[in-house]
């Protein structure tokens, strides 16, 4: 079992309205969870942008569009009723609620359209652009299309890092660790990164502005799957420095044992593979710029609030 649609979770919502099982969603999110059968796993599923599980979002979004067609009221704040209209459809329910349903009450026609008065033409229209396959909420399409904007950008970074060379990716790489925090100034970081060669080990750049600890580093612009043995020659160089802390920095990927070494080791090192680096490079702004910038904004309740 997935996690509802919005629409599926329309008819459910209303009949737990109507028999006043529940009237918040805090509330609504369990019961719904409870009859669709719901695993842990799927209740906490996350939206991409982490901030909201899938199951609580449309659940949000299925009271909010009842609201909008007349079927459920909001008698006060975070707090919903099924209204005589939501009664009325109990009574001979339909096989489920979707847009087009909703869109037979005049109220939901206008939401749909923002104004009064507008051709069946024109809402049909509206809900074929507005109703997905998947019937995702308008929170998922903006998020699922953020994700895969970003998915393909890192893919370009990405191609564009194998095409660079290999002291140029080094460059990168110090732009990168300063841009997170690391080494202080790009100047400082520069004279310590990329010319080290010493052992298997190409450079050292303070973890902190103030240098109270060095990361030992390698930084490679390989295709080729890094394997157990290249990770073992780094470690093996960072035990003939003393060196407690290491990054392997690689375009191209780790096998699952190389991994696997690293995890039962007793120094620290961290495997960044091409996809990983691309995606930092993303967060921090190294080799990108914003073209468009959208803010989602919500309702203030606490500004209307009459005191």
């Amino acid at each position: 079992m997935t996690v509802p649609t919005y629409d599926q979770l329309m008819l459910p919502l209303l009949r737990l309205a109507g028999a006043r099982l529940a009237n918040d969603l805090p509330t609504a999110e369990k019961l719904l969870g409870d009859e669709f059968g719901l695993t842990l796993d799927e209740r906490t599923t996350m939206l991409p942008s982490g901030q909201q599980t899938a199951l609580r979002n449309r659940t949000g979004w299925a009271s909010f569009y009842l609201m909008k067609a007349g079927l459920l009221a909001k008698p006060k704040r975070g707090y919903f009723e099924i209204t005589e209209r939501g009664r009325e459809v109990l009574k001979a329910p339909p096989a489920s609620i979707d847009k087009t349903f909703l869109a037979s009450f005049p109220e939901f026609r206008e939401f749909l359209m923002g104004s009064p008065g507008d051709s069946s033409e024109n809402v049909t229209q509206v809900l074929a652009q507005s109703t997905a396959p998947d019937q995702v909420t308008p929170d998922e399409a903006l998020q699922g299309a953020y994700q895969q904007l970003r998915s393909e950008l890192a893919s370009q970074v990405l191609e564009r890092l194998l095409q660079v060379s290999p002291e140029f990716f080094e460059q990168i790489v110090v732009e990168l660790l300063v841009a997170m925090g690391y080494g202080g100034s790009r100047r400082d970081a520069g004279e310590r990164i990329g010319r080290s060669g010493d052992g298997g080990i190409d450079g050292i750049i303070k973890e902190d502005r103030l240098g109270l600890d060095v990361i030992y580093i390698q930084a490679k612009r390989w295709q080729g799957t890094v394997g157990r043995p290249e990770i073992q020659k780094f470690v093996g160089a960072l035990h003939g420095q003393r060196a407690r802390k290491g990054v392997f920095i690689t375009t191209s990927a780790f096998s699952a044992e190389a991994r696997d070494y690293v995890s039962h080791i007793d120094v620290k090192v961290v495997l960044l593979d091409g996809i990983q680096i691309a995606s930092l490079m993303i967060d921090h702004g190294v080799g990108v710029t914003p073209v468009a910038t959208y803010v989602v904004k919500r309702l203030d309740s606490d500004y209307f609030e009459e005191i």
